[in-house]
């Protein structure tokens, strides 16, 4: 754990409470960070999900980092309350649409409104401080543990292709096989990154899933980054790469936030809400639409098998290319 801002009695003190998930908490960053920016003598406590919790170790100004654990009937709010009752706060932001912040003593309070179809969740949270037309882009901090262990992971040499072939259930995952063949197409002679390295992503038990993406690759190209990397080391990794391809996931939010160009795949989720936002991210999806697809009969997304066979390779590598000729037409 990094060391904490110097301790200013006077100072702002805030509690943020983001998503006890990945993606969402990455998306929430933004945020975070426009009142970092603005307040840059405040006092932070951020409260989170286990998972996403290393995403914010580095973040300035962090006090005291709340890690929940959910337990039965809404005890880990209780546990919250617990924390932060002792204190009064500036200003209460709450992303997870609780009403802890009205049973904390707060100078300021600010709450998530409900979801809106059709405004992206970078959107959603921006609105909260009336900041949907120009929303922050989100924004993750890395100590220089995570970019010396990054440096290692990926040293001097080719370009590299990441790509995630694995997400929180199976029907948001694009066969192994499809992306085995996306990732020879890309990195093939003739490609937009011929001659790249490749490589693979997978968290905790997801190994045997990307197995057979790791094995497609040629072992001098490849670099398997299976279950054993921490998150701000994989944004730091990441920041590294080329291109990043991955279906919609923790994984992509984070590629998009590092820079990478990112093509996030989906399928049955709704990419109006969760594309990988920046100017460096795109889109493909199957043929058929989200409804389409949460809306056949028999779907439950826990024991359906993927949704995605309806994003052919093709479709998939003219979006890759199409995306890197976009972003180096832009760097040029």
């Amino acid at each position: 754990m990094p060391a904490r801002a110097h301790y200013n009695p006077r100072a702002m003190r805030i509690l943020f409470i983001t998503s006890t998930r990945i993606g969402d908490a990455v998306l929430s960053s933004g945020l975070l960070a426009h009142l970092i920016e603005r307040n840059p003598e405040a006092r932070i406590t951020l409260a989170c999900g286990a998972a996403p919790s290393p995403l914010f170790e580095a973040a300035p100004g962090l006090d005291r980092l709340v890690v929940l654990v959910k337990t039965p009937l809404g005890g880990h709010w209780r546990k919250l309350w617990l924390a932060c009752a002792a204190r009064r706060w500036d200003m209460v932001v709450d992303l997870r649409r609780t009403g802890i912040a009205w049973m904390l003593m707060a100078g300021e309070r600010l709450r998530l409104g409900p979801a809106e179809r059709g405004l992206h969740k970078v959107q959603q949270y921006a609105r909260v401080f009336g900041l949907e037309e120009t929303p922050p882009a989100p924004r993750l901090w890395t100590a220089a543990s995570h970019e010396t262990a990054a440096a290692h992971l990926i040293p001097e040499g080719p370009p590299v292709l990441a790509v995630g072939p694995t997400a929180n259930w199976r029907g948001k995952e694009w066969r192994p096989e499809r992306f085995a063949e996306l990732a020879a197409r890309l990195t093939g002679a003739g490609g937009p990154l011929a001659g790249a390295r490749v490589a693979v992503f997978a968290g905790p038990g997801e190994r045997d899933r990307a197995r057979p993406v790791l094995e497609a690759v040629p072992e001098a190209r490849r670099i398997d980054l299976t279950g054993a990397v921490v998150l701000p080391t994989a944004h730091a990794f990441l920041a590294r790469c080329a291109c990043f391809v991955g279906n919609d996931s923790g994984l992509m939010h984070l590629a998009a936030a590092a820079g990478a160009p990112t093509l996030g795949l989906f399928g049955p989720s709704r990419d109006e809400h969760y594309a990988p936002w920046g100017e460096a991210a795109a889109v493909v999806r199957t043929t058929q639409s989200y409804d389409e697809l949460v809306g056949a009969p028999g779907y439950d997304h826990r024991e359906t098998d993927t949704l995605m066979d309806g994003l052919s390779v093709e479709a998939a590598a003219e979006a890759a290319a199409a995306l890197l000729a976009r972003v180096g037409a832009r760097a040029a």
